[in-house]
């Protein structure tokens, strides 16, 4: 809408400030998401339940998308840039072998002990930005300070409350030591994912069409790994068909997840994934609250372990308040730049066309159809799966708080609107 006469535009939100918002709002979508894996303490398979989250995760990539921005726009980006459907496959292979190791580590460690040691992966993720991406090249020690000092602090803070609930993880030291070792390499796995998402967004792909390929891979993974460990088809189909009353819960935990990672990598776009990553880790918040107050997983714990996940909570807040803070400078800005000049050189790239994509502005979407009848048909259609599912589902057999639940719930959409509406009017999504 244009000024009145004699009035100033309204200021834009800068890049930066909506990078961090992406990142906040993936640490709300991402932290909810992982809410339905403790179905795993009811006897469902690891890879029941990671192939159920990921069959909704599926249907999400392909619906979100197309409703924001019509799959002609996806499949334009696509042509564009063909190079990166392989970087996006395996992107979603790592990403699904990350997720079923997560399902483990709740399995056998517990929510609230093994978010804090998979998010080990925002220092991962710093380094290969640093390493790959040109990212805090020349960004002084000020800008050093604030990002590494504040993803260690989200990393330590993680670990008091880790530390804290250490006595309330399920099962023997044997399992515990697995869980452990499965949350770590998870984070390792996903500190790496993040090398092809940010390859993709200093090459100028929107995110909405990067995901589409990606949950190709994602799928495929999982259902392969299901169908192994589950002893074929057959038996998986059996599984699934006795798991049915938990089907929706699952494929709800990968629609949310699907909506925290778009922001994760909006974030990742926007301000590196030196920074997006930790911000998005502060799903452990979240998933901190999720475990306390929805699954009571802090029944019983005395003043002190109160007191150090307080502390360490606190420490994860003034982690990402750094990072908030740690715009990049110009000189770092160049660095990106020799980045994304490397990317131009190698694939043969308009340099322009990509400057004005990490810009946040949508240079495709005037040259194409927004909306086709097929793409309401598929809405439609994913809609109507997701209803049928809730006709069979059952309330889960694991105590649940359900006010909790409904505000934890009511905050989570609250906060992933806000943000999508702060992200439409800057960038229209591009």
């Amino acid at each position: 809408m244009a000024a009145r006469p004699g009035s100033a535009p309204a200021p834009r939100l800068s890049l930066h400030r909506l990078g961090v918002v992406c990142g906040l709002a993936a640490g709300a979508g991402l932290g909810a998401a992982e809410a339905p894996t403790k179905l795993v303490t009811t006897g469902l398979s690891p890879f029941l339940i990671s192939l159920g989250m990921v069959a909704g995760v599926f249907v999400a990539r392909w619906t979100v998308p197309m409703v924001l921005k019509g799959g002609d726009y996806v499949w334009a980006d696509l042509r564009e840039k063909p190079h990166l459907v392989v970087w996006a496959i395996l992107a979603g292979m790592i990403w699904a072998v990350a997720n079923t190791l997560t399902v483990f580590a709740i399995r056998d460690v517990g929510l609230s002990i093994a978010f804090p040691l998979w998010n080990t992966n925002s220092l991962v993720g710093l380094f290969w930005g640093w390493l790959l991406f040109r990212e805090l090249r020349d960004a002084g020690a000020g800008q050093w300070g604030k990002v590494l000092g504040g993803a260690t602090a989200i990393v330590v803070g993680a670990c008091l409350t880790a530390y804290a609930t250490a006595h309330q993880a399920p099962g023997s030291r044997e399992s515990a030591a697995m869980g452990i070792a499965a949350a770590l390499m998870a984070g390792l796995l996903w500190g790496t994912m993040y090398i092809p998402y940010r390859k993709a967004y200093i090459s100028g792909m929107n995110p909405l069409s990067f995901v589409t390929v990606f949950t190709f891979a994602e799928l495929g993974t999982v259902l392969v790994l299901a169908a192994v460990f589950e002893g074929g088809l057959r038996p998986l189909a059996a599984a699934l068909a006795q798991a049915r009353p938990a089907l929706f819960w699952l494929f709800l935990g990968g629609f949310c997840w699907v909506l925290g990672d778009l922001y994760q990598q909006y974030a990742a776009k926007y301000v590196g994934i030196g920074r997006g990553i930790p911000l998005s880790n502060t799903n452990q918040l979240w998933g901190l609250a999720w475990g306390a107050l929805v699954f009571g997983e802090f029944a019983g714990l005395g003043a002190a372990g109160r007191a150090l996940i307080v502390s360490g909570s606190l420490i994860m807040i003034a982690g990402a308040i750094a990072i908030s803070l740690a715009e990049a400078p110009t000189s770092e800005r160049a660095e990106w730049r020799a980045a994304m000049r490397r990317e131009c050189d190698r694939y043969g790239l308009d340099p322009a066309a990509l400057e004005s994509a990490l810009h946040g502005e949508d240079r495709l979407a005037a040259g194409v159809s927004r909306r086709r009848t097929w793409e309401y048909v598929v809405a439609a259609l994913a809609v109507a799966l997701f209803v049928w599912l809730a006709s069979f589902a059952e309330r889960p057999q694991i105590p649940i708080h359900g006010a909790w639940t409904l505000l934890l719930g009511a905050i989570t959409a609250l906060v992933i609107v806000l943000s999508g509406v702060l992200l439409y009017r800057r960038t229209q999504f591009s």
